[in-house]
């Protein structure tokens, strides 16, 4: 912190300190009363309770006063008063150094071995499995759930359907780096009301939802136009690009011609952090091996599941 606000903060330390034994010192006084009733106050509860005018104990007293030496001593040893460093030294940050040293030591020595192995490998020990997974609840269930069947906006991550890929580089490079999914919004190209209407409802015809043909072909005419360029003419879409393919049955917020409609419009821009700053490529790797055992399960383990959502693979995938 600044000069300024360090030194602000050493202030209301002090003053806090001063005013404690001052209150203490007041308070432990015992009262000047002139009044008649002598030992009490002259306050009265309920027709017999009354006040006595008398100092705290001197034992509660000498218990406050023992906090106050307690808190001078601490704000001397350690860092309490502002930016100056206490005389042992010691930090929060330092110590958090130290303890994660100490983990990532104990880790590179435990799962270090997997750093040169295939992620399709690390896959097949249940020991490296356990740690991915555990490390995939910490880190990345709160958006994919945590059966990794993802929600709305939120991709599934046991299904077949990858948007960048599936291989060992592209997964790696997803968790490490994240990814921007990024659908501009596209309302005012395609045009009016209407014509986003038609351009919604050949995307519904495209994955063999019931559609309109007459208006799915005038939509057509503009997707080849607005929306060929990333998705295809064919509508298959471009991993290069990120752009889903539009003609499975997989959607990441909802096939419904309103939500279709509002990806046009206003556009998508899911978003996945990255995580090499947070995990470590070691890390990484567990859990990449753990993801890519949930889509090598098959078919038959993944619909045993309840799914998070109908399909959708990436953030920013379909509609």
């Amino acid at each position: 912190m600044s000069d300024f606000w360090s030194w602000f903060v050493v202030g209301l330390v002090v003053l806090n300190l001063a005013g404690c034994v001052w209150l203490l010192w007041y308070t432990a006084k015992r009262r000047n009363s002139s009044l008649p009733t002598g030992e009490t106050t002259g306050h009265v509860w309920d027709g017999d309770i009354t006040e006595y005018n008398k100092p705290l104990p001197r034992w509660w007293i000498n218990l406050f006063y023992l906090t106050i030496v307690f808190t001078i001593g601490y704000v001397v040893l350690y860092p309490a008063l502002g930016n100056k460093d206490g005389t042992l030294g010691w930090s929060s940050v330092a110590q958090h150094d130290a303890e994660k040293a100490k983990a990532d030591a104990a880790f590179a020595e435990a799962y270090g071995r997997y750093l040169a192995m295939p992620v399709a490998d690390i896959a097949g020990s249940p020991e490296a499995l356990a740690a991915g997974r555990n490390l995939f609840a910490n880190h990345c269930a709160q958006c994919h759930g945590s059966d990794a069947r993802g929600a709305r906006g939120f991709p599934n991550l046991a299904d077949e359907i990858w948007l960048w890929g599936r291989d060992e580089p592209t997964l790696l490079a997803t968790i490490a780096h994240g990814r921007q999914a990024v659908m501009p919004a596209l309302g005012a190209a395609v045009g009016d009301d209407a014509t986003i209407t038609a351009v919604a409802t050949y995307v519904q015809s495209l994955s063999g939802l019931r559609a309109d043909p007459g208006l799915a072909a005038v939509g057509k005419a503009k997707f080849d136009i607005v929306c060929a360029a990333c998705h295809g003419v064919d509508g298959k879409g471009n991993p290069a690009l990120g752009a889903p393919n539009l003609t499975d049955a997989d959607w990441l917020y909802g096939p419904d011609l309103a939500t279709i409609r509002e990806g046009i419009i206003r556009g998508r821009n899911g978003q996945m952090p990255a995580f090499e700053p947070v995990l470590g490529e070691k890390r990484i790797r567990l859990v990449a091996a753990y993801v890519h055992s949930l889509s090598a399960a098959g078919p038959q383990d993944a619909d045993a599941m309840p799914r998070g959502n109908p399909g959708g693979e990436a953030a920013g995938a379909k509609n």
